[in-house]
C-alpha cells in the first residue's frame, strides 16, 4: 500500500471544552462531547482538552475572558457553542460540516 502523502494525510484536530468543576451544563456538555468523539470514524477524532477556567493553569485570565459563558466548545481553534449544546453542532463540526 502506497504512504499517504503530505498533502492527502488528515491533520491533527483538537477540541477544547473550557469548563467549571461545579457546573451541570458544563458536565452535561463533556458527556456528549464524548458521545460525539465515539461516533465520529477513528480518522476524523480530535483530541480532547478539558480547560477548567477558574483553575487557568497558563495564567491566561480564562475566567474573566469567558465569564459565565462555560462551557464552551472550540475545534481547531474555533468556537462551535457556548452555554448550552446545540443538538448537532459538534457531530457536524467534526464530520466537516460546520
Amino acid at each position: 500500500m502506497a504512504a499517504l502523502s503530505r498533502r492527502s494525510r488528515p491533520r491533527p484536530r483538537e477540541l477544547v471544552l473550557y469548563t467549571r468543576v461545579r457546573c451541570g451544563v458544563c458536565r452535561t456538555a463533556e458527556a456528549r462531547v464524548h458521545r460525539e468523539i465515539r461516533l465520529t470514524p477513528p480518522w476524523r477524532r480530535p483530541s480532547l482538552r478539558l480547560v477548567d477556567v477558574d483553575a487557568d493553569p497558563d495564567g491566561e485570565g480564562l475566567a474573566e475572558r469567558y465569564g459565565v459563558r462555560v462551557p464552551i466548545i472550540v475545534l481547531d481553534g474555533i468556537e462551535l457553542s457556548e452555554l448550552e449544546l446545540a443538538p448537532g453542532v459538534v457531530r457536524r463540526a467534526l464530520w466537516g460540516n460546520r
